[in-house]
């Protein structure tokens, strides 16, 4: 085995003695002499070939002394594994020796009869063309140069087009739900630009908000509505003009105006000990509350979003800011939309892959609360809740 490294790009390769036996398909058995399978796959990890010296059959990786572990499980080949948020619990994919095919599993090591596999790629090279696209989307090169500086709902619409049409072609017009999703959602990241004339993380496209949720579903304030400590004037400029969405699903907008601080919002609400309270509670605006009892404030100083849980007397970031927060709430409410539209095929029998899917493309627009420094996130726990479905 080796790991090959060039000005293009670096690859695992694996050499007859680590292909031995069990990898009998012959194109599955010279792709992976070359050119190998990626090292640096925005999706993907390969390292695991590294580190175990070649394919692990599945039965050998899940120990299965009880041999509970199904027959079409038993000899498939664990190579990788999907990447995601530090924590976070993903799933290997698996390669067929036979048939070159690939799929995917969730290790049960206590419950070996209940794995399964789920189909991801007919063979290796499509897997890597169609990881290589979704890398080129992420990052507005290769195919998608030209979608560089675009941003809005068109912009989305052109690049899921054309993804979802890479893997229609790749997969005989029937991607794996993976693929398809990626496809739907994934191109979300682009319906706002960085940040410039608001100066805040995003410059949110004109009636964006409206257009989701309806005009009369948006409400903006005014100059007068807001506590002498909101002085971040950038925030104090999107709730005028911009607004936020009165019942985002997951979050129902305060309409009792004015907006209080934390401090104001405890004395007329109810009664709470000054120790139980966050530091600065007449600094933290409330803009509403968040599903599971969670407050959703606003540093008046800074303008980050944060979430307060009164049970936990807890205080987390939740958004870098007001502009972030407009976008997570669109992103929850398209990807309720679509799944609709789709007839539920995003959360039908891939609930996980969806959470993952949500959850990388927040954090490759607002990264507050998902780095791996970062002991919790509301939004990261809540997409990950499948029981409480709220994707």
């Amino acid at each position: 085995m080796s790991t090959t490294d060039t000005v293009a790009t670096a690859a695992i390769t694996l050499t007859d003695a680590d292909l031995d036996l069990r990898i009998t398909h012959a194109s599955t058995r010279r792709w992976l002499a070359d050119p190998g399978l990626p090292v640096d796959s925005g999706l993907f990890s390969f390292a695991a070939l590294t580190r175990q010296g070649g394919p692990r059959t599945v039965a050998d990786a899940a120990g299965d002394p009880g041999g509970r572990l199904s027959a079409e499980l038993r000899d498939q080949l664990v190579i990788g594994g999907l990447l995601g948020p530090a924590g976070l619990d993903t799933e290997s994919v698996l390669l067929d020796g036979v048939t070159g095919e690939v799929s995917t599993t969730h290790f049960l090591h206590d419950r070996t009869d209940l794995m399964d596999r789920r189909p991801l790629a007919p063979s290796l090279p499509t897997l890597v063309r169609f990881a290589a696209a979704t890398d080129e989307l992420a990052g507005l090169r290769g195919q998608f140069a030209d979608q560089a500086g675009r941003y809005g709902t068109e912009a989305v619409a052109e690049a899921s087009r054309r993804l979802l049409a890479v893997f229609e072609e790749g997969a005989d017009g029937e991607p794996a739900p993976f693929w398809r999703m990626a496809a739907l959602i994934r191109p979300l990241a682009l319906v706002a630009g960085p940040g410039t004339a608001s100066g805040l993380a995003l410059d949110l496209p004109v009636r964006l908000l409206d257009q989701e949720f309806g005009r009369g579903g948006v409400v903006r304030f005014e100059e007068v509505d807001f506590p002498a400590t909101l002085t971040h004037e950038p925030t104090r400029r999107f709730l005028c003009g911009t607004g936020l969405p009165e019942d985002g699903f997951l979050f129902q907008l305060d309409t009792d105006l004015p907006l209080r601080t934390l401090a104001e919002f405890y004395a007329d609400e109810r009664d709470l000990p000054d120790d139980r309270l966050p530091a600065r509670p007449e600094q933290l605006i409330r803009l509403g509350h968040l599903v599971d009892d969670h407050s959703l404030v606003v540093d008046g100083a800074t303008g980050a979003v944060l979430s307060w849980s009164e049970s936990d007397s807890a205080l987390h970031p939740l958004n870098t800011d007001i502009s972030t927060l407009a976008f997570t709430l669109w992103l929850l409410h398209r990807e309720h939309t679509i799944d609709e539209e789709s007839g539920h095929a995003l959360t039908s029998d891939t609930y996980d892959q969806l959470a993952l899917t949500m959850i990388q493309v927040l954090s490759s627009i607002d990264p507050t609360g998902t780095t791996a420094d970062a002991d919790w996130h509301y939004w990261t726990e809540l997409f990950q809740d499948e029981a409480g479905g709220v994707l």
